[in-house]
């Protein structure tokens, strides 16, 4: 498919907001396992907001202006780590986009670069620390070898949200290096990071959306 624009986008964001809602109690079971049992319901009020806050942009609102409104929803309606976490990565993909009126395939690839870039400065995190990051790393990376191979848009992001979802898996043995499940030790061990999880479902939101598209 060819480039997206902000309706493509907004669309992304209430799909995202659908598929949280609906995956919110296995989130926060996740998260009960290593952390404080609250991501599911903290992420599903987020997106809920952020989708609220797409929706009431005008009809001239450019693709970035729509992720960054997504992103500044978030920081202010999610608790937790999730809210900056998830925020700052929607903000900088929403400035990395520019005053452009669609969005191609290398422009979507370096706002996904520029997501992953703001979640590691904000969080510190490094990949195998079984965090969101061990997620995005093999997204933004399955991204750039189908761009770099002549993939079209569509095929790019179902790229991104395959990588996503296998470094979700891979987060499942790991012992966690960061935030409350750090203080576990050992007992993080066999338990899927919720913060890879949701970011593999919201890629695999985008990835529905182009699709579909």
């Amino acid at each position: 498919m060819g480039p997206v624009n902000a309706a493509g986008l907004a669309a992304w964001i209430r799909h995202a907001a659908h598929l949280v809602s609906a995956d919110a109690e296995h989130l926060t079971r996740l998260d009960a396992a290593v952390g404080d049992g609250d991501h599911g319901l903290n992420l599903d009020r987020g997106f809920g907001a952020a989708a609220e806050a797409v929706g009431a942009l005008s009809d001239d609102a450019t693709p970035g202006k729509v992720v960054l409104t997504a992103g500044r929803a978030i920081v202010s309606k999610t608790g937790g780590a999730s809210g900056p976490l998830y925020g700052t990565a929607l903000r900088r993909a929403g400035k990395a986009l520019g005053d452009r009126t669609e969005v191609d395939a290398a422009a979507l690839g370096a706002a996904l670069a520029a997501a992953l870039e703001g979640v590691q400065e904000l969080g510190k995190a490094a990949e195998g620390d079984k965090t969101m990051v061990d997620a995005l790393i093999p997204a933004v990376s399955a991204y750039e070898g189908a761009l770099a191979g002549g993939a079209d848009l569509a095929s790019c992001v179902r790229a991104a949200a395959d990588g996503a979802a296998k470094g979700a898996e891979a987060t499942v043995p790991l012992r966690a290096r960061k935030g409350r499940a750090s203080y576990l030790g050992e007992r993080s061990e066999g338990h899927m990071d919720p913060g890879a999880a949701s970011t593999a479902l919201i890629l695999r939101a985008l990835a529905d959306v182009t699709v579909e598209g």
